[in-house]
């Protein structure tokens, strides 16, 4: 590892890829660039760019110590330890062949948790969308280098407490807008604090998040998941979802959502998040919407005709 003036620093991974990571619907505060990716990681500007095997960070503020970037991008996990726990079956060792070097960020718990209550029914294009205007209204400008473009941190939950429904529906949040105002001020109030959250029990802890207004179990595993620490947390959204049904049920005419959360609680182990996250960025980006098409018109068929048998 390099440092420049505490302005530049390298790490080399054999297996990180940072492209997927920052692409795969995780985190949507990250801009793609001419040259890599900029975002804004606990109030600091940051641009990062991979070539080959090395990830190179550019700020532009010195820092000495860059344990603030290198936890956030889990560039100190033992990714290879984590691969080998997931189940030895054929779509997951597919999704670990096209993902490989894809990793869990583990995110600022307000930011993850508000970005994904604004993602509700909204495709990855548009929640960053989102969040970019929430940042660049209310979000507090940070230092860039000299010939940049602007950049905001994202608005802390005191901020986003502050404002009225309509400020928040201004930036396209329709009707995610009070469920995003409610959660800021009980945040912002301490009626509920992320920290003491995460250290519940991960059923304790989705059941707190689902007390809020607006907050399902998908929305809840997502910010258990990439900002709360909890690695069995395993998001069901629609791509997840014919994921475990095209995949693992191929012949089953109802699989029911009971049973899907059983299943991925049981069967993807104790990195069943990381494992999901494969499945997602695999079945979206690999596969794609044909595929899934097919999947649902397979299922459609299967059902029928064992209906027609009955």
């Amino acid at each position: 590892m390099n440092g420049d003036e505490g302005i530049r620093r390298e790490w080399i991974r054999e297996d990180y890829d940072l492209e997927a990571t920052l692409d795969c619907g995780q985190a949507f505060g990250w801009e793609r660039s001419a040259v890599g990716w900029v975002g804004v990681v606990h109030g600091r500007w940051v641009r990062l760019r991979q070539e080959g095997n090395r990830i190179r960070a550019e700020v532009a503020s010195p820092a000495s110590d860059w344990s603030w970037l290198e936890y956030p991008l889990a560039l100190d996990e033992d990714l290879g330890a984590i691969l080998r726990t997931f189940p030895e079956d054929e779509p997951m060792r597919d999704a670990m062949r096209e993902c490989q070097g894809l990793r869990v960020l583990r995110q600022e718990p307000w930011e993850c948790l508000a970005s994904f209550i604004c993602s509700s029914t909204k495709q990855i294009v548009q929640i960053r969308q989102i969040v970019r205007m929430l940042r660049e209204r209310h979000g507090e400008r940070v230092r860039v280098p000299e010939g940049d473009a602007p950049a905001w941190a994202f608005p802390t939950a005191e901020r986003i407490a502050a404002l009225e429904e309509v400020d928040l529906r201004a930036c396209k949040l329709g009707f995610r807008a009070p469920y995003l105002l409610a959660a800021a001020r009980c945040v912002a109030s301490g009626a509920l604090d992320l920290q003491q959250v995460a250290g519940l029990s991960v059923e304790e802890a989705r059941e707190r998040l689902m007390g809020l207004r607006g907050v399902g179990r998908k929305v809840a595993d997502c910010a258990l998941l990439f900002g709360l620490g909890f690695p069995t947390a395993f998001p069901v959204d629609v791509w997840v979802r014919v994921a475990l049904k095209g995949l693992y049920f191929p012949r089953a005419r109802k699989v029911s959502a009971r049973r899907l959360e059983e299943f991925s609680a049981t069967h993807f182990g104790p990195y069943g998040g990381y494992a999901q996250q494969y499945l997602f960025h695999y079945v979206r980006t690999k596969l794609g919407r044909a595929w899934a098409a097919g999947a649902v018109r397979k299922s459609s068929k299967v059902k029928a005709a064992r209906a027609r048998r009955t």
